[in-house]
């Protein structure tokens, strides 16, 4: 997201040098650069004008402290404002669901069609199941397009919500209180209630939207858009805005956008938080939204807090202190916890995701790495190792020419393809032997060795 404006303050802070306070002649370069990478980012042209008036008002005659060059300074800045218009300035209560209601708490989504509004019913539903504990119930309101209701059957039952069934010929004011009246008598926590999107905004949509909304009364009424909108984004904001009381943002396709700019404009249009981030496909792709998290990997710092959350749950902490102590008391790293690290990697979202929560320098040490290409050689390793004898992979020393030809066929792979992942086994036992010191570094510099592109 907005990785453009990172490559600018990368450029700009290495220019800005050697000055012991801000002034408007050596920051306005680099407001400038902020200015251009926001526009081109399709940010909308009032929320970069109050922005930019914003970072410059903070900036200037802020000294340097003697460990920071004046870009670093500046950029600091930049971070605090963009936290700030990403809502942090309304605290972190804001950007929490509320749950102060008789159960069930009724969430109802909105947003147009194609903005992945039903996915993210069974993302959130998988996530307050799963994160908050919490009892859910989802019943689809969109009796207009064909398959809607389907399509929520089938992600609730992936994500491990409970589905109120309803039908095309229903209407969805009825819908949404047969629906309530439902999740009373079963005691669920959520009734998440999904509403039908519109190719475009029309006055009959947002007048049967507003019925639902007044006939449920929903503590949480949260607008669905795709961060790929760009300036679109702004106009069906105010038309959701003015027809609902909205109480927060859901950014889908956070993922696919280098762009990005609907996550800035958005909540400056309408004034309420981002609550939830789409980062994936996946039915675990959905995120909470932390501002000043966000404006972290904007701005190229990454974060590292994601980092240790996708670790904690991807990784089996048993295994890796067992793992930590072998390797510290001098025992020998084999084939077998090779193969664990490789599928602790793809718990965690493969390389890509893991890069892309790195901070800048440590991106530019996977060398602008094909990730795909990455994964895939990820997963031919484990081919590999799953064709050899436990022997050969608790020894693998015993494999010479002609194990490396039964392995071989074995994976459905060429002798060359086991030479080179046996290489890679032999950087990764370098590489845990280095990481008893420490140094993350150290981890990425061996990581380069490892994947393909990354030399």
């Amino acid at each position: 997201m907005l990785d453009n404006l990172t490559q600018r303050l990368a450029k700009v802070v290495k220019t800005m040098r050697g000055e012991a306070r801000l002034t408007e002649a050596n920051t306005a370069e680099m407001l400038r650069e902020v200015r251009m990478a926001l526009l081109e980012a399709d940010v909308a042209l009032p929320a970069v004008r109050e922005f930019i008036a914003k970072v410059k008002e903070k900036a200037m005659g802020e000294e340097v402290i003697s460990s920071l060059t004046p870009g670093q300074a500046l950029v600091g800045v930049v971070q605090r404002e963009m936290a700030a218009l990403m809502g942090a300035d309304l605290g972190p209560e804001a950007t929490q669901l509320s749950f102060a209601q008789q159960p069930p708490a009724i969430i109802l989504m909105a947003g147009l069609q194609g903005v992945g509004k039903t996915t993210t019913v069974g993302k959130l539903a998988k996530y307050l199941k799963e994160e908050k504990k919490k009892k859910v119930l989802t019943v689809s309101a969109d009796v207009y397009r064909p398959a809607a209701i389907a399509q929520l059957k089938t992600v609730s039952g992936q994500a491990g919500a409970d589905f109120f069934p309803s039908t095309p010929q229903d209407k969805p004011v009825d819908i949404a209180l047969a629906a309530l009246d439902w999740a009373k008598k079963h005691y669920h926590d959520v009734l998440i209630v999904d509403t039908a999107g519109r190719l475009g905004i029309d006055e009959e949509m947002m007048k049967e939207i507003a019925a639902v909304h007044g006939a449920i009364k929903p503590i949480e009424t949260l607008f669905v858009v795709d961060a790929m909108l760009g300036q679109d984004a702004i106009n069906t904001a105010k038309a959701f805005n003015d027809a609902l009381p909205l109480t927060g943002i859901v950014l889908t396709k956070l993922d696919g956008d280098s762009r990005g700019g609907a996550a800035l404009s958005v909540r400056h249009v309408t004034g309420k938080p981002i609550k939830f981030a789409g980062v994936s496909e996946k039915l675990d792709g959905l995120e909470a939204f932390d501002p000043a998290r966000m404006a972290n990997r904007v701005l190229g710092m990454g974060d590292i807090l994601a980092l240790v959350e996708e670790a904690r749950k991807g990784v089996d902490a048993k295994a890796a202190a067992d793992l930590a102590a072998k390797v510290k008391s001098g025992g020998k790293f084999d084939m077998n916890d090779f193969k664990a690290q490789l599928g602790q990697m793809k718990k965690m979202g493969g390389m890509a995701s893991l890069v892309d929560k790195l901070p800048a320098q440590f991106q530019q040490a996977a060398g602008g790495a094909n990730m795909d290409q990455a994964d895939k050689q990820v997963r031919r390793m484990v081919g590999i190792i799953d064709s050899m004898t436990p022997a050969e992979r608790a020894k693998p020393e015993l494999i010479k020419a002609t194990r490396k030809r039964r392995i071989a066929a074995g994976a459905g792979v060429q002798v060359q393809e086991v030479n080179r992942m046996l290489n890679q086994f032999e950087q990764m036992q370098t590489m845990m032997k280095k990481l008893s010191g420490g140094g993350m570094m150290k981890m990425m510099r061996a990581m380069k060795g490892m994947m393909p592109g990354m030399r």
